[in-house]
């Protein structure tokens, strides 16, 4: 009886490798397995190949030119690459694209791109024995036919367009290539690159926040990046010129993040609005792209909200969170679709121990919108919205209740960030001395819609905002009603980072220069969960005295054993 099951056995299995040879063979020769199956396989691209690429220019001045080519075969990635500045001309780049299970014999799959004035086989070691097609822009292809090319991790599956000198890829199975499209007339506007994504498209795995074993957990607030498309112009800078005798804004800005980054090993980054100066960013793709990658390349954690003017440029607040969403790394969201604006979103932090699931810190994020939709009553900007303020207040109660909360072993803190100050920013009576400096009025907006007491209400210990370049100092709000000995009760730090990026103002035009001089900057919050307690501290980008870029500025602790204290 053994025998004949093992006999059986041995049977069934040289009958299953015989069909499933025979069916490698048909499938390789004729594709006879459903896409299902093929899609499963981790070889194979759900999904569409580039077949071709080519560019197309067009010229209002001719009537007879048109950039757009037949729909049929052809997609057209939609963005001019003169940036539509140039005065009479346009240049697109087209793809034509298939399904892996519509490829015929005749098609070809795309598995190489260069960007040269010569043939790769002339201009390029080891190309002897292979061919390649030119294109108009400089653009050479190499395609093949050879069956399952689809499938391979070299075929091209995607086709983008990046803008500027300093043009990076920030997404994970993204090449870009540095030798930018050639055009006529290119005139003085940022290059266009070509970017190419090879194989599937990757899976983005978020990360999980947790306190270090060392009961720490570290912030890095970074305000007001104002990068732009192309290498930007710097405003206000001080000292006009570092280590060359051109000031290039974004180049400039991101050499000083990435020192701050290395330096303060932060465990989250918290990018609180305008990183993106629309009006000098008609590809805002390219702009997001440059402070993503500074974060990614480092495996930094990083939580996204806008300011008035990141929506300014080519992408609305929707378009750059989805992007962001994208990306490795970014923990932003859009938020819920029943509450105004776009990033209305917490965070959770763990506690350091994995088997005690409990939260040790929550950090909320809000939309605090553009400029005021009200501007005959309430002038300048906008406010957060009732629904918002509700959502914020229902959240709070709701993770209260919470096991993830009650679990907690320690006194949990809670802190909130937000671009626009809020309207109790301009109480010159809770402004800390030795907190920082005023060097312009809060733009808070007009109408104030009661969030600051909702942050009260519900326990938050500190807010954070940007938007006001030159301010850099903590507001103390206390208690109208409760005091602690003779002194009304602390109750909530409000606190500017001060602005970081040189493509934004951080000066005014005024008669005697008095607000020149500020170094841009950048905030430090650390939790120490051990004691409860919250301190903070700014760094510079530079200073007339040796040392003074990594001086803690004005560090101060602002909560001890999870209440708000005065530093």
């Amino acid at each position: 009886m053994t025998r004949r099951i093992v006999r059986t056995s041995i049977q069934l299995g040289i009958l299953t490798f015989i069909v499933l040879l025979l069916l490698f063979f048909l499938d390789n020769r004729f594709r006879v397995l459903p896409d299902a199956i093929h899609n499963a396989l981790p070889a194979h691209h759900p999904g569409l190949v580039i077949t071709d690429i080519t560019l197309v220019t067009c010229s209002a001045l001719n009537i007879l030119s048109n950039c757009k080519l037949d729909a049929a075969k052809w997609h057209r990635v939609d963005k001019d690459l003169y940036l539509s500045s140039a005065w009479v001309s346009h240049a697109y780049i087209h793809i034509q694209r298939k399904r892996e299970s519509e490829l015929t014999d005749e098609d070809k799959v795309i598995i190489d791109v260069r960007i040269s004035r010569l043939d790769p086989v002339t201009s390029e070691k080891d190309q002897g024995h292979e061919r390649w097609e030119q294109r108009p822009g400089g653009i050479w292809l190499k395609r093949t036919s050879k069956r399952h090319a689809s499938d391979s991790l070299k075929a091209i599956t995607a086709v983008d367009v990046l803008f500027g000198a300093d043009a990076v890829e920030a997404r994970p199975s993204w090449e870009l290539k540095h030798q930018p499209i050639f055009l006529p007339s290119p005139g003085d506007r940022p290059e266009a690159h070509l970017s190419l994504r090879r194989g599937p498209a990757a899976k983005v795995e978020k990360p999980t926040l947790r306190v270090r074993k060392d009961g720490k957990f570290k912030i890095l607030q970074v305000a007001d990046l104002h990068l732009s498309t192309g290498l930007g112009i710097c405003r206000d800078a001080e000292p006009p010129t570092m280590h060359s005798a051109k000031c290039d804004a974004d180049s400039r800005t991101l050499e000083f993040v990435g020192s701050v980054l290395d330096s303060e090993k932060p465990d989250l980054v918290v990018l609180s609005g305008d990183q993106v100066n629309g009006e000098t960013a008609p590809d805002a793709q390219s702009a997001v792209f440059k402070y993503a990658e500074l974060l990614i390349s480092r495996s930094i954690p990083f939580a996204t909200i806008f300011g008035n003017h990141d929506d300014e440029g080519s992408l609305t607040r929707m378009a750059m969170m989805q992007l962001s969403e994208s990306l490795p790394y970014s923990l932003g969201v859009p938020g819920p679709n029943s509450v105004d604006g776009v990033g209305n979103y917490y965070l959770e932090v763990l506690s350091h121990k994995p088997a005690q699931h409990s939260s040790a810190l929550t950090l909320y994020f809000l939309d605090t919108h553009g400029y005021s939709p009200d501007e005959r009553n309430f002038r300048g900007y906008d406010w957060l919205k009732k629904s918002q303020v509700d959502w914020f207040r229902a959240t709070s109660e709701e993770l209260k209740k919470s096991t993830l909360h009650n679990h907690a072993s320690h006194v949990r803190m809670d802190m909130a960030f937000i671009h626009i100050p809020l309207p109790e920013y301009r109480n010159a009576a809770d402004i800390v001395e030795a907190s920082g400096k005023i060097l312009e009025s809060p733009t808070a907006p007009g109408f104030n819609s009661g969030f600051k007491q909702a942050l009260v209400d519900e326990g938050v210990l500190a807010v954070s905002c940007g938007h006001d370049h030159v301010n850099d100092y903590c507001a103390l709000a206390h208690s109208e009603t409760e005091k602690v000995g003779d002194e009304p009760k602390p109750e909530l730090w409000m606190c500017y980072a001060g602005g970081s990026g040189f493509g934004g103002y951080a000066g005014y035009e005024d008669p005697d220069n008095s607000n020149k001089g500020f170094r841009r900057r950048v905030r430090v919050y650390e939790f120490d969960m051990n004691e409860a307690r919250i301190s903070t501290w700014k760094r510079v980008e530079w200073g007339p005295n040796k040392g003074d870029t990594e001086k803690r500025v004005d560090e101060m602790i602002i909560a001890d054993r999870g209440k708000v204290v005065a530093a």
